[in-house]
């Protein structure tokens, strides 16, 4: 039996223009795929219709196969001779939980390929025009999750809002919807309560919705919007990019928040 191989693919944020062409051949050439919720349809449809499909459903706090599980399947795939594929919402490495899957597999003898993604607060952040970096007004980005572990290792948030004011950076949000009020609260002992924020849901997809506001109203504008998963939060002077482009399109005017005209 020939041995099996097993490449973690980034899919993107979703819309399949925006796979790298060598997550393409990859997703074509697969025999087994095993795929992430948050991966569109229009991108496992690339796969041969030969091979197997097998959904993880992998989602940020909700009910989904367990990571062993998921990593036993690739496992068991690729010690099978199969052409294993575990298409990944995004890119592989940020939030992906990528690095275990390598190590898992590394250890049990198998060589793992990675073929990156863009990740969704990338993709979130241009769709809107909003720069994560900008000379004038971020000087470096921090992308983290808003979703903590069960057994600890909270993220200090006051620290962080200290260091993105001092150091000039761009916050970049993910699986922060939840706990909006908690990070509103936080964040504000070290950004202003108008710092610029823009949210951004389902980036990349014709459902795209994206909203402007303001620090201080966060988790309102998330309860009055509706705003849900999966969405990213883009905190910083750099989001005023997306309060400018609101005026211009003529969206509603203070107070805030300025919804943006939908990319549908």
């Amino acid at each position: 039996m020939r041995a099996g191989t097993v490449t973690l693919v980034g899919a993107g944020p979703g819309d399949p223009d925006l796979l790298t062409l060598k997550a393409a051949r990859a997703i074509a050439q697969a025999t087994v795929l095993l795929v992430d919720d948050l991966v569109s349809d229009a991108i496992v449809a690339m796969a041969n219709p030969a091979a197997r499909v097998i959904h993880v459903g992998k989602r940020g706090g909700c009910q989904s196969t367990s990571q062993a599980f998921i990593e036993k399947l690739m496992l068991s795939a690729a010690q099978g001779g199969e052409t294993v594929v575990r298409l990944k919402g995004g890119d592989p490495f940020i939030f992906g939980r990528g690095g275990e899957e390598v190590e898992h597999l590394r250890a049990a003898g198998f060589t793992v390929e990675v073929v990156s993604g863009i990740t969704a607060g990338v993709a979130a952040a241009t769709s809107i025009g909003v720069p994560l970096t900008h000379r004038d007004h971020a000087q470096g980005v921090v992308f983290i999750t808003g979703h903590a572990r069960r057994d600890g290792g909270a993220t200090d948030w006051r620290a962080l809002a200290a260091t993105a004011r001092d150091a000039r950076l761009t916050l970049v949000i993910y699986m922060g919807v939840a706990g909006a009020q908690h990070l509103q609260d936080e964040l504000k002992h070290g950004l202003a309560a108008d710092t610029p924020v823009a949210l951004i849901q389902n980036a990349s997809l014709a459902t795209q919705r994206q909203v402007v506001t303001e620090l201080g109203q966060l988790a309102q504008t998330i309860t009055r919007e509706k705003i849900g998963s999966p969405a990213i939060i883009v905190i910083g002077e750099v989001a005023r990019a997306a309060m400018l482009a609101a005026d211009i399109a003529g969206a509603a005017t203070q107070p805030q928040p300025k919804a943006i005209a939908s990319q549908a």
